[in-house]
């Protein structure tokens, strides 16, 4: 009896705790101008917001765009329509690659892309997407949530009147499709291939060119022979692109991009003129859209794999020992040259390079080993 009239006094302070603390958030029960005590939460204002959020990614792009619109939905729903969210497609308001631009000038007030599409504007940016031969998705998620790697982020970007979130992962991508077989670093010389960031300029240093074009040209550029190679996400953006009707060789593993981390960015003035709440609810969306978009290509690149496999138009191809190692030696090369030429991207990349090596020797006795166990 005792100890379920304790229990009962317990639910009932929570109870009451709750109840006191439900003003804090967007549950449009506040009146407009309505003030608390000194010891209450802070005051919601019931004015509503309309904001405009430019992508990279063509209109209702699977995973990336739709996951955009998600983040949209997610919001007007948690601020009880206080902050609504357009989303446009790469065309539609500003084309693909100028969501960087468009989103500091105030054009947007957020955008959806990756970091590595902006490296002519802030060469460090790149170091947040994806480095070759670097950190998966939950130690890049890691690095940025907790190791350090979030501030340097925001440091970056409020140069450019900008706030940045995670908002998404591919995981590990695969190498790319490519026309003729790659059977040593001497194939790539000549190659044309549409590659953004550092691992493009590993393949320019190979021999290559890297060709940098939104997603919505790839096809074309590939059929039409303007480039000769591409890389993308993995089997399922892959398969819906169309690359397995014009490329005969797709090549893994994706040493380019281990974990590649899009983004949301919000123009600072923007963030900053939000409420309280509403810039928590910005922050909430974006965390349940990373989570969100890194399982839907965990879960739709298992199905589209067997597609691709089931229709035997292809062959999936690993790319030789001998062409990963020049790779990765070629990676070193061209990350120092970045780090040496800009003194952010080398302050960015200490901190990525500690806190890869440091998950790297709990990584070996767990991920590493677990996966040799699962599949010897």
């Amino acid at each position: 009896m005792a100890s379920r009239l304790k229990r009962r006094r317990f639910l009932g302070t929570l109870g009451k705790t709750l109840v006191a603390s439900l003003p804090v958030f967007a549950w449009g029960c506040t009146r407009q101008n309505e003030t608390t005590s000194a010891q209450g939460p802070a005051v919601i204002t019931q004015k509503t917001f309309s904001w405009k959020m430019v992508t990279t990614w063509p209109p209702h792009f699977p995973a990336l765009g739709e996951g955009a619109e998600r983040f949209a939905q997610w919001v007007a729903d948690m601020s009880g329509g206080r902050l609504t969210i357009k989303v446009y497609g790469g065309g539609e308001l500003v084309p693909p690659l100028e969501v960087f631009d468009a989103v500091s000038q105030g054009i947007a007030e957020m955008g959806h892309g990756a970091a590595y599409y902006w490296a002519g504007k802030a060469p460090a940016a790149q170091f947040f997407a994806a480095v070759p031969f670097g950190m998966n998705a939950q130690q890049m998620h890691a690095w940025i949530d907790t190791g350090g790697g979030m501030a340097l982020w925001q440091e970056l970007y409020a140069q450019f009147n900008l706030v940045p979130f995670p908002g998404g992962n591919t995981g590990v991508q695969m190498g790319g499709w490519f026309n003729k077989e790659i059977q040593s670093i001497e194939d790539l010389k000549g190659l044309k291939m549409r590659i953004p960031g550092l691992g493009g300029k590993v393949i320019a240093r190979a021999g290559g060119a890297a060709i940098l074009s939104a997603g919505g040209e790839i096809y074309t550029n590939l059929e039409r022979g303007v480039i000769d190679a591409t890389e993308w996400i993995g089997p399922y953006h892959d398969y819906l692109m169309g690359f397995h009707r014009i490329a005969k060789y797709y090549y893994y593993p994706g040493w380019h991009e281990p974990g590649t981390v899009t983004e949301l960015i919000c123009n600072k003035k923007a963030f900053d003129t939000l409420p309280t709440d509403l810039q928590h609810i910005i922050r909430v969306a974006a965390w349940r859209l990373n989570t969100w978009v890194l399982s839907e290509f965990e879960t739709k690149n298992t199905e589209y794999l067997r597609k691709i496999r089931a229709e035997g138009k292809v062959q999936i191809k690993k790319f030789p020992d001998e062409v990963l190692q020049t790779f990765r030696r070629l990676s070193r090369e061209v990350i120092q040259e970045v780090v040496e030429k800009d003194p952010f991207s080398r302050k960015v990349y200490q901190s990525f390079q500690r806190f890869q090596h440091q998950i790297g020797e709990w990584a070996a006795l767990s991920e590493k080993t677990y996966y040799h166990v699962l599949m010897p």
